[in-house]
């Protein structure tokens, strides 16, 4: 059974929620936001919005948060969306900040900055496999995201060149031999 579509309250609820679970590290809640609780999208079409709004210009989250609100509600679904992912993090950026600038000196403050970073980027590693499993056994498209991640990664071809050229060349490849 197809779950209903989401309302602008619910969308302003499940982004608030998203935000508010995912200080340091978003994309790994909102997908099992998303995808796992509220079934509002599945894991391929999850995949395609995230694509699509990594190519966007902003923040990929944000994007998304806009794409899934529109989906369902259009201007008002994205508008309450947006801001039930960006309340809890402002919120809580400017009272951290206010701490921050008080304490940052501090050597257990120094320490705890290096392991939230260590966890965010475990959040980001896990969330990536989850983007990606959709892809299992599409050997082509897992060797154009080899060549994404070797442009990016290893090469350091700036995001702004590496985006429309490779996400050109990955559609036309797709269509070509996977259709």
């Amino acid at each position: 059974m197809v779950p209903s579509p989401p309302g602008v309250a619910a969308l302003f609820i499940g982004f608030f929620t998203i935000g508010a679970r995912g200080f340091g590290g978003v994309l790994p809640w909102a997908h099992r936001a998303i995808v796992e609780e509220r079934k509002w999208l599945t894991a391929t079409e999850f995949g395609e919005v995230l694509g699509l709004c990594q190519f966007l210009p902003g923040g990929n989250i944000m994007n998304v948060s806009i794409a899934v609100g529109a989906r369902f509600r259009g201007a008002p679904g994205a508008v309450a969306a947006f801001l039930g992912l960006m309340a809890a993090p402002v919120a809580v950026v400017v009272a951290l900040g206010a701490v921050y600038d008080q304490y940052a000196e501090h050597p257990v403050v120094r320490r705890a900055f290096a392991g939230l970073a260590a966890a965010a980027s475990a959040f980001v590693l896990a969330a990536s496999l989850k983007i990606a499993a959709p892809l299992r056994g599409r050997w082509l498209a897992i060797a154009l995201t080899a060549v994404t991640f070797v442009a990016t990664a290893v090469f350091r071809v700036p995001l702004q060149l590496a985006m429309p050229v490779l996400a050109v060349l990955s559609i036309l490849v797709l269509w070509r031999f996977e259709t």
